[in-house]
């Protein structure tokens, strides 16, 4: 339940935080108690104020990655009761409020449970499998020459809209946490559609959907069923018709180079 946001009353939660010390380490929860609050500070600050309390105590303070804080980059990559990035829709961690809790709630944070996203320390996971997955292909890198005018390659509307929407996923790895098999589809399928969509994308869009998708499945990513969860959890409300549009690129790509005719050596 989303508490009321014209309220100002100061409130305290219980955290249950996991925490581990390094990626072979075993973890556990510990809660802590964060007190007086102010409804209107977002979820990273209140992480910020209960790691100044423990720093006053000496303790080591909780661990956890960030960088822009505005919903851009998608670093502070957080489960919060459950729930990649946190109760609301269409928000990043760092978007997510005080406000969003009741007094006197518990809440349980902890890193995204992925194999392809291991456990570096307390909620900081490392996702540099999606950095592999883009370098497998994910870029256009066919000369093309000097810039040409604007207008003198029509793009469709419909066809410049979808590629946005493709390009907008910030590759933070929710749709991988939400999901029951850790597919990392939704995250290929934007990737692959981005340059699917242009002309510019095309002189190398079967290798690189060929090549996106071999680099996911090598990486332990799961398989899609389907299920949505990935959309859901999206921060950039990715739509999962691009796993559609990468699936049907992927059977077309993989079609042609069955007939393409093996040099021999």
């Amino acid at each position: 339940m989303v508490a009321d946001k014209s309220s100002t009353q100061n409130i305290s939660v219980t955290l249950r935080v996991w925490r581990q010390s390094g990626p072979n380490s075993e973890g556990k929860f510990v809660d802590y108690k964060a007190t007086d609050l102010n409804p209107n500070m977002s979820f990273l600050e209140m992480l910020d104020v209960v790691n100044d309390d423990l720093e006053r105590k000496g303790e080591e303070p909780i661990a956890f990655a960030h960088d822009c804080r505005e919903g851009i980059c998608g670093t502070c990559s957080l489960v919060i009761d459950g729930k990649p990035h946190g109760p609301h829709e269409g928000i990043a961690s760092c978007q997510t409020y005080v406000r969003s809790f009741k007094d006197g709630d518990v809440i349980v944070v902890e890193p995204y449970r992925a194999k392809p996203f291991p456990v570096q320390k307390d909620l900081i996971t490392d996702r540099a499998a999606f950095d592999a997955i883009q370098q497998a292909g994910g870029f256009i890198s066919v000369r093309t020459g000097a810039a040409c005018d604007a207008n003198a390659t029509p793009i469709p509307k419909e066809n410049a809209d979808l590629a946005m929407d493709a390009a907008a996923c910030i590759g933070c790895g929710a749709c991988v946490a939400a999901c029951k098999n850790a597919s990392a589809m939704l995250f290929v399928g934007a990737k692959v559609s981005q340059f699917s969509l242009l002309p510019q994308g095309q002189p190398e869009r079967d290798k690189r959907v060929l090549a996106m998708v071999a680099k996911m499945d090598e990486l332990g990513f799961g398989n899609c069923t389907n299920q949505y969860e990935c959309s859901a959890a999206c921060p950039k409300m990715i739509s999962p018709d691009f796993i559609a549009r990468m699936n049907r690129d992927y059977l077309a790509a993989s079609f042609r180079q069955s007939l393409t005719p093996k040099s021999s050596v």
